[in-house]
């Protein structure tokens, strides 16, 4: 039994079997500066989608809370409060001021600006109504 002998791989062949040690660093490099913008954008999408969460609560509070006062009358007055929602603390405020854009009409304007927190930081919305002066 005669065996043939197997010719050696040529370099070209043998070269492209795998990655070079170059390639491989250039990836890492790659990866180690994609990857932690890749986070960073996930980070910031994350307390964006939070905070628009909580604004709309804080939102729906204030209109809630101006109903409220309108109906018992009380939106002339300061006052402020809290709500729990969601296991967040809401701290609202009213602020009412005479309307002076038109002086036939005898309104006020009553803000109420409920503040929140998200991830470590303070924001607040604020919502306004125009209402009446009741008659003396």
């Amino acid at each position: 039994m005669r065996f043939k002998p197997v010719p050696a791989q040529s370099g070209a062949r043998r070269s492209r079997a795998g990655f070079t040690l170059a390639e491989a660093l250039a990836a890492l490099v790659f990866l180690a500066i994609v990857i932690p913008a890749a986070v960073h954008g996930l980070q910031v999408a994350a307390l964006a989608g939070e905070v628009g969460q909580r604004k709309a609560v804080a939102a729906r509070i204030a209109n809630k809370v101006i109903n409220e006062l309108k109906v018992e009358n009380q939106l002339q007055s300061s006052q402020n409060g809290n709500v729990q929602y969601n296991g967040i603390n809401y701290r609202w405020s009213l602020k009412s001021e005479l309307w002076t854009q038109d002086a036939t009409l005898p309104m006020f304007q009553a803000t109420v600006t409920v503040s929140f927190p998200a991830q470590g930081r303070a924001y607040d919305v604020s919502l306004s109504t125009l209402v009446a002066q009741p008659a003396l």
